[in-house]
């Protein structure tokens, strides 16, 4: 996971990777692949949702959302990760792995946060039907991506997908903790804080707490 953390993942769950060589004038835009991976994730998960209150007539509710800056919230709770890492190999090529993790039948438990699954949504799909659905949205994400010239339509689709847009937010940035209102995502992909003072902050990195207080 980031930062050198542990990434579990139980039996059942899905963990997959994505290798991806990039071509040099992609390489300026090539952190925003990490809203690529959220969007095609975001819409995958969607579909399954969708297609399980399909058949017990509950309607969707938006019960899937994307949390700043790579965790996918189902109901609330987290329910998937992508994680990107990038790497230039022999010959000067410069190559992106991009993660995926999904709590297909559970959901850690000794973390500080809320967890859920799939399953405990009531959505029966199994890892490798989260697998293909997930591969179907990537094309259509990574073909608007277009080598980053679709970067502000993936970000623009990320938006539309986004949890705590107006809320109050706390980030802690290493030591720093930054407090105010989840203004929007800018162009850049960066996080946006208004503060209570009128300050506008804008952060790249952090983990995101909804409310007023990060623990």
């Amino acid at each position: 996971g980031r930062r050198g953390r542990a990434w579990q993942s139980p039996h059942g769950n899905l963990a997959a990777s994505l290798m991806l060589p990039i071509d040099e004038p992609a390489t300026s835009q090539m952190a925003t692949l990490g809203f690529v991976a959220g969007v095609a994730l975001s819409l995958a998960l969607g579909d399954l949702a969708g297609a399980a209150e399909a058949d017990s007539e509950v309607g969707n509710s938006g019960r899937i959302a994307l949390k700043w800056p790579n965790d996918l919230l189902g109901d609330g709770a987290k329910l998937a990760g992508t994680l990107l890492e990038a790497q230039r190999v022999p010959g000067g090529h410069q190559v992106v792995v991009l993660g995926f993790g999904v709590n297909v039948v559970e959901g850690p438990t000794d973390v500080p946060y809320a967890t859920t699954s799939l399953r405990q949504m009531g959505i029966g799909a199994a890892a490798e039907e989260v697998f293909a659905a997930l591969s179907n949205r990537w094309v259509e994400a990574y073909d608007l991506w277009d080598s980053g010239r679709g970067t502000a339509r993936i970000l623009d689709a990320w938006r539309s997908r986004a949890a705590g847009l107006g809320s109050e937010v706390a980030v802690m940035r290493n030591t720093d903790l930054v407090q105010g209102t989840f203004e929007a995502i800018d162009n850049s992909g960066r996080l946006v804080i208004r503060s209570a003072a009128g300050e506008r902050i804008e952060i790249s990195a952090g983990d995101v707490h909804f409310g007023t207080t990060a623990t």
